[in-house]
This record gives C-alpha cells, sequence and structure tokens, in this order.
C-alpha cells in the first residue's frame, strides 16, 4: 500500500466524522450531587416495587414431612446502606448491602399424623443487591436505560414459627427457610429489572424530544450522542434546535460556540449556547408573526397630532376624504434578531420596519412612509420550575427613512415618541410570548431550585438545584397504560 492510500485510511474516516458531527446547542451536567439527591427518591420507588414481590407457593416433602407454604408477603424493608454512582463503563451502578426483608406466609405442615396451619414469620438478612444500568439514546434521540445487569443474593434467612406446634416442628425450620431463600433471592432481579428498562423508561419517556412549543414553532431537544460518564458527572448534549412547524427542514446552521460546562458544586448545570436562542428568533420570523399593527385608537394622542404634522405637506396633497382617514402603523421585523452573550451582558439586536398608511374606508390605504428601526435590547434569561424564560428590555432605538435621507433628519422628533410607543405596545407583546419559556429536557415531576445564571462568552449557563414536584411513582402511575403483569422466576 502506497503513502496515498495510508494517508486516506488514517485521515478520511476523521474528516468524515469531524465534518458530520454536530453541535450541541443545548448540554446539560448531572453531578454527583444531583445524583444523591435523584437517590432518595429512588430508594422509595426501590422500595415500593420490593413491596410488590410475588413469590409462587412452595410444597415438598423430606421424609415423612410434608410442607406447603402460600400467600407470601413483604411486611418490612430496611435498605440502610445504599450508593447510586456514575460508573464510566456502565454509566450507574446502584447497590444496597446488608439489607433485611422481612415476610409473613402461610404454612400447611403434615408430620406422621400430625397436620398443622399457621402464620410463618421469616426475615432475609444479608440481603445483597448489585444493579447496574447503561444509558443511550434510542433511534428518535431520546434517554433511555439501554442495558441492565442484576445480581442479588441472601446471606440467611430464619423462620418464626407460630400455632401448637411450634416447638415440635421448630427443628425443620431450615427446610422451609432454605427454599425461601432461594425463591427470594431469584424474584428480586427480574422485579427490578423490570422496573428500570420498563417503569423508569416510561419517565424518561416523559422529556421532551420533538414538541410543539405553540402553533408556530417546535423545540428539538433530540440527543446528539449517548452520555458521557465520568466518576463525578454525566453530560448530555442536546441538539437545542427551534423550527418552524410548517416547514421544519428550513432551519437556522449552527455556527455558534457549544456551551462548556466546567464546574461540579451544584446538583445540575445547564449550558445554552446563542444558536439556542437565535433558532427561535428565526423560527418565528419564518412564522411571520414577529409583527404587530397599532391603529389610531391604540396610539396616544400626541404622536397622531405629532405624525400628521410631521406628515402635513403629504397628507395635504391627498383627496379630503383620504387625508382625514384614521393612521395605522404597521411594525414587522425584517431580519431575523440575533443574540449576543458576553461574560458581562446578554443582548439581542434586530432590525424592523415602520410603516405608516392612512386607512380611508373602502379605499386603498395610503402609505405615508416607510422607516427602519435597528433596535437593541437588553436580555435577561432565567428559570422557573422547569421553564427557562427569557425577558427583553428595549435599550437602544435608531431610526432612518427608506425613501431618502433627507427625511431622516425629519424623523428625529419622532424617535422618543416611537420609542415610547415601542416600549409600551409592542415589548409587552414580545415578552407575553417569551414569558411561556419553553421546558427543558428533564423527567416530568423534576424541576429546578435556587437556580442562577452565568453568562460566558457565546453561552450561558444555568445552575441549580433539583426538586421533585411529583414522586417517582406517580408519574410511572400517570403513564402506565395498563396494569403490567409482576414478573415471575420464569421471566
Amino acid at each position: 500500500m502506497d503513502l496515498h492510500k495510508i494517508f486516506l485510511t488514517l485521515v478520511l474516516p476523521w474528516l468524515v466524522t469531524a465534518t458530520t458531527a454536530e453541535t450541541p446547542a443545548c448540554i446539560i451536567r448531572i453531578t454527583t450531587k444531583g445524583l444523591e439527591f435523584v437517590k432518595q427518591e429512588g430508594l422509595k420507588f426501590v422500595e415500593q416495587e420490593l413491596e410488590n414481590l410475588t413469590i409462587p407457593n412452595l410444597s415438598g416433602s423430606k421424609g415423612r414431612f410434608h410442607y406447603s407454604i402460600s400467600n407470601v408477603t413483604v411486611t418490612d424493608l430496611q435498605l440502610a446502606l445504599s450508593n447510586l454512582l456514575f460508573q464510566p463503563e456502565q454509566n450507574f451502578v446502584f447497590d444496597i448491602n446488608n439489607a433485611s426483608i422481612s415476610l409473613s406466609f402461610q404454612r400447611k405442615l403434615l408430620y406422621w399424623l400430625f397436620y398443622d396451619t399457621g402464620m410463618i414469620n421469616a426475615s432475609a438478612e444479608g440481603v445483597f443487591i448489585k444493579t447496574e444500568l447503561r444509558m443511550a439514546k434510542d433511534l428518535a434521540g431520546r434517554l433511555k436505560i439501554d442495558n441492565m445487569t442484576c445480581k442479588a443474593s441472601i446471606a440467611k434467612m430464619q423462620a418464626d414459627f407460630g400455632g401448637t406446634l411450634r416447638t415440635v416442628y421448630g427443628f425443620l425450620g431450615s427446610v422451609l427457610t432454605t427454599g425461601m431463600r432461594f425463591l427470594l433471592s431469584q424474584q428480586i432481579c427480574p422485579l427490578l429489572r423490570h422496573a428500570g428498562l420498563v417503569l423508569l423508561n416510561s419517565v424518561l419517556d416523559t422529556v421532551p424530544v420533538r414538541n410543539a412549543l405553540d402553533k408556530y414553532i417546535g423545540i428539538d431537544y433530540s440527543l446528539l450522542s449517548d452520555p458521557d460518564v465520568t466518576e463525578d458527572s454525566l453530560d448530555m448534549q442536546f441538539k437545542g434546535m427551534f423550527f418552524y412547524l410548517k416547514n421544519e427542514n428550513d432551519t437556522l446552521p449552527n455556527l455558534a460556540v457549544s456551551p462548556v460546562i466546567k464546574e461540579h458544586e451544584r446538583m445540575v448545570y445547564i449550558g445554552l449556547s446563542e444558536y439556542f436562542f437565535d433558532s427561535a428568533m428565526y423560527a418565528y420570523y419564518k412564522a411571520d408573526v414577529l409583527k404587530i399593527n397599532i391603529t389610531e385608537e391604540k396610539m396616544p394622542k400626541n404622536l397622531e397630532v405629532l405624525l400628521r404634522t410631521t406628515y402635513f405637506g403629504s397628507i395635504m396633497l391627498l383627496k379630503p376624504e383620504v387625508a382625514s382617514a384614521p393612521l395605522l402603523l404597521e411594525f414587522q421585523v425584517s431580519i431575523p434578531p440575533r443574540f449576543i452573550i458576553k461574560p458581562l451582558s446578554t443582548t439581542a439586536s434586530a432590525t424592523a420596519t415602520l410603516d405608516i398608511y392612512l386607512m380611508p374606508t373602502d379605499l386603498p390605504p395610503e402609505q405615508l412612509t416607510s422607516m427602519t428601526m435597528e433596535l437593541k435590547f437588553g436580555a435577561r434569561v432565567f428559570v422557573k420550575g422547569k421553564n427557562l424564560q427569557v425577558y427583553l428590555d428595549l435599550k437602544r432605538f435608531r431610526m432612518y427613512s427608506n425613501h431618502s435621507p433627507l427625511e431622516s433628519f425629519a424623523l428625529i422628533p419622532l424617535q422618543t415618541p416611537l420609542k415610547t410607543l415601542l416600549q409600551l405596545m409592542v415589548m409587552p407583546v414580545i415578552n407575553e410570548r417569551t414569558k411561556r419559556g419553553v421546558e427543558i429536557p428533564l423527567p416530568e415531576g423534576m424541576e429546578f431550585t435556587k437556580e442562577t445564571v452565568t453568562n460566558h462568552t457565546g453561552f450561558v449557563v444555568v445552575e441549580g438545584d433539583l426538586h421533585f414536584s411529583v414522586s417517582l411513582r406517580d408519574v410511572i402511575e400517570k403513564y402506565r397504560a395498563a396494569p403490567s403483569p409482576k414478573p415471575t422466576l420464569s421471566d
């Protein structure tokens, strides 16, 4: 093989990967502190699942001793020692050590001619459970538990007999406890595998992936790769792109820098690049909703008088029925707004046109003028619950005529009243829309609390703690389509 072929063999795969890899606009990091918090809710879920252990009836004989046990129920659980850890290869490791499970069941015993029934209280001691979960993205870009392994063992089991013959049959308790110990240890892992691969995945199904935000635009939170796991954190890279619902392929290319998260002190971090916000503005621009009409009855009287005075010469040349017609201001964004994120500020810039018309009844509109406006907004990003919101404040405003440079000088007296009009009538409409916010990609019931926002060059990082507004069990029950059969030993 010549040097040219060797070069292509080594370099071409790298070039293909480099050119096809997508840049994430949204990155989420879960830290060990966040994992410890999630563990508390997860432990409640595991306890509830283990309480539903279904153990089949057991019967057999040893010599002249015949036995049968049934109606096994879990009466108490002690899961004091547990750990939920990140593991680079398997993503998550969940350990339960030295746990105890208390049981009660109905017994039927026959020994020679003696027949006895009653309840048996038993306890499994030294219960050890280890589960490893591998997280991956599925074909839809959704985070899923892709694989799960489980090991379970019980160090010893004790039984406490009640009834008239408990002294006689006490020495035979080892026969029953040995069978119960085997059955119990064999039931734990099938139940937990079902809980992870079915029930917990149903919770992950509540994370938004590609959803409509309103009747105009949608959000694409699909994962770009499998999670990146270290001993300290789990990082997920999301596309973080908005799109116009009626033309989902017309999207803004992502040329922004990717968010970088270095911290580990809080439970969760979310990094959002300029592209995240720009794609939202681009989608709304394509949906043709970044516009507003202001009729004469809605504008301040002094502005109406000022406009008629400014364009008095033009109005006087018109027919009386047109000259006395009400005014209409048509405000429309002409270029998709862009966000600029710096360490000390977040701003948005927009270019818009303002057309001023006279609106005579039963006659075509008469345009008085058309002007271009350059606007600069201060932007504040914050999270409320699990909704990401943006508040915009008009900071700078400049306008000039689209007809002639000379007319631009005549517009100077209009600058202040038009800016006031924008602040009073246009900004509330814009902020009403941005106040609705967009859900960040977290499972249902999980929300942000004590959040703070830090600016960087080209992206913002939202850091905070987690809070369960709804229990894990409640979310599972809400989306459970039908009661699932409990796993059996054959499963």
